[in-house]
């Protein structure tokens, strides 16, 4: 946990001692001093469109679908262990090539009109359905590469089925009984079950799909702790789910709070102004720069002023990056990727551009996950006149200048982001004479220019979907498998000794060999540079202390179950 500075700190506990917040009381105790009711408030940056798993693969839309979806494993938030969810339980056989599940009995989907305004009992037969649709080439799925890879008869389901309806099932998918499913997979993966605990895997029943068709992202049926009330550009409602299955370990009923919103912020500023008028319970993605801002004076706080909050930091399991179309004309050459790396300082673009914000990335394109070794990974160091040096063998020199470009950076202006690209556009400029200009943009712009060719370099981000190198690395595989236009990776890298070896990889049940296969992936994405890795970040938030057993973690998963609302003494 990457520790804040002690004047921080001392601030922060004197707000904690210093006021209150006066919000609608609860109206009912549960057990263990815990109380039911009431209303958890926070913003997002992007707007959200889509409340469907599938097509949600963005962070901004899977903190709702969280709430209101539930995988068939989950991980654990402060360990990050897998744990059953759906499952009840689950086996997996010696060569991981079979995992058989027992789906767990009594848990019901949301009262919704495609049931006559009733609720259903889950089965078997569910999660087959969800997760051949993720199989699928719906319109509406934007996941296939998470399991087609992966399952038997996954590649041949993809190709043949139509967008309308699933006609025939997948082979690896099997229902044994009306609450046993056995998925077999092609070759050995030891961390599948990590991947179905994947927020975009969240189960689904037959009938809302099937009723809805086009309009399915804006009526989420799920079988989560929340359920969608009202969705409007200006606000997502979320509200309690009376029938939820799942009780605390002091056996109170789950969820706590009666109701959930989001709404949307202009600004970072604009979204701590609003978390200092009480008008939202947590901030995210906090800019140290703007940590005075939330706390305010020390005379503020002790005359009551200020909300009263606390202060959460993990080292984040995700990682910034510049990213290339390694097909363009600008950057099929390797030589002009390996020198805009060797030029970038990455200490002193969070140093100087992001007043220390950050860890700069030094050890490959894998941020800090369990049982992997970044240390192992020979990175490029910094070196301008190589840099110079590669420019000029590529064919640019003073009367054959490097073109101009678009940087794309799906950001607002003043944000982290935004300053990270600053840096990155000056050193640029001032060691290599390349002129950048960045383009802030929407997230949707952002993804638009991307895929549609016109992005030849921007500005990315990755969250781990789950704690594995693969959910990384899996970000550069262009092999056989994924020959589909719709699954190919973004940055166009095409490269074969890295498919060999991410196979192989996965392919491997001992975890040392595992790692070194993934280890030999990394070094050669840190060769190859498709990707630049820029710098990690620590999950960095603050929360009404009003809002008692909330939890974040390094892979900045949000769940409100179990929260509940219980205003500080004064």
């Amino acid at each position: 946990m990457r520790v804040l500075p002690f004047y921080i700190l001392l601030f922060v506990f004197t707000l904690l001692s210093s006021c209150g917040n006066n919000a609608d009381t609860p109206q009912k105790e549960g057990v263990g001093g815990k109380f039911y009711g009431g209303t958890f408030r926070f913003m997002s940056s992007e707007k959200v469109q889509k409340l469907f798993p599938l097509a949600s693969n963005d962070v901004y839309a899977q903190r709702l679908n969280a709430q209101i979806f539930e995988t068939l494993l989950r991980l654990d938030p402060k360990t990050l262990e897998v744990k059953p969810c759906l499952a009840s339980s689950y086996q997996v056989n010696e060569d991981a090539t079979c995992f058989t599940f027992k789906i767990r009995k009594g848990v019901q989907f949301h009262q919704d009109d495609c049931f006559d305004g009733k609720a259903r009992f889950l089965n078997a037969e569910d999660i087959k359905y969800s997760l051949e649709m993720a199989c699928s080439p719906s319109l509406h799925n934007d996941m296939t590469d998470i399991l087609v890879t992966h399952i038997i008869g996954g590649d041949v389901f993809y190709r043949k089925t139509n967008d309308k309806h699933i006609l025939k099932g997948i082979p690896g998918i099997r229902v044994l009984d009306r609450y046993t499913l056995e998925i077999r997979l092609k070759e050995s993966f030891r961390s599948f079950d990590k991947i179905l605990t994947n927020t975009t895997l969240g189960i689904f029943p037959r009938e809302a799909f099937e009723d809805y068709k086009g309009d399915i992202a804006k009526h989420p049926v799920g079988t989560g702790p929340f359920m969608l009330e009202s969705m409007s550009p200006e606000q997502i409602l979320l509200k309690r789910n009376p029938h939820y299955w799942r009780t605390d370990d002091l056996g109170n009923k789950l969820p706590f709070l009666d109701q959930v919103v989001m709404t949307y912020a202009q600004t970072k500023r604009s979204e701590i102004m609003a978390f200092r008028n009480k008008e939202i319970d947590l901030v995210l993605e906090i800019p140290v720069d703007e940590i005075q801002n939330i706390l305010g004076s020390l005379q503020e706080a002790q005359a009551g002023k200020n909300v009263t909050h606390r202060v959460e930091s993990h080292p984040g399991m995700k990682i910034s990056f510049l990213s290339f179309d390694c097909s363009s004309k600008e950057f099929r050459d390797v030589r002009v990727r390996r020198a805009f790396n060797l030029v970038l300082d990455r200490k002193r673009i969070v140093d100087t551009w992001l007043s220390g914000e950050g860890w700069a990335a030094q050890n490959g394109f894998v941020p800090e996950i369990p049982s992997f070794h970044t240390d192992r990974i020979n990175r490029q160091p910094f070196n301008p006149a190589q840099a110079r040096a590669l420019m000029a063998q590529a064919g640019y020199s003073k009367t054959k200048k490097f073109p101009s470009l678009d940087l794309y950076v799906n950001a607002k202006k003043g944000s982290a982001q935004d300053k990270m690209c600053q840096g990155i556009v000056a050193e640029l400029k001032n060691t290599l004479g390349i002129t950048l200009r960045i383009r802030l943009c929407t997230y949707k712009e952002w993804e638009k220019a991307i895929s549609s060719g016109k992005a030849k370099i921007w500005r990315s981000g990755w969250v781990a979907d789950y704690p594995d190198a693969d959910n990384f690395l899996g970000l550069f595989y262009s092999g056989k498998l994924r020959s589909n236009k719709k699954i190919e990776n973004e940055f166009h890298f095409r490269n074969e000794p890295f498919n060999a070896l991410f196979e192989e990889a996965a392919r491997e049940i001992d975890p040392i060999k595992r790692e070194a296969l993934f280890i030999a992936c990394d070094q050669l994405i840190v060769d190859e540079v498709p990707a630049i890795p820029i710098l990690t970040d620590d999950v960095l938030i603050m929360i009404n202390a009003r809002v008692r057993d909330f939890y974040t973690n390094s892979m900045e998963a949000l769940d409100f179950s179990s929260i509940f609302i219980k205003e500080p003494r004064r």
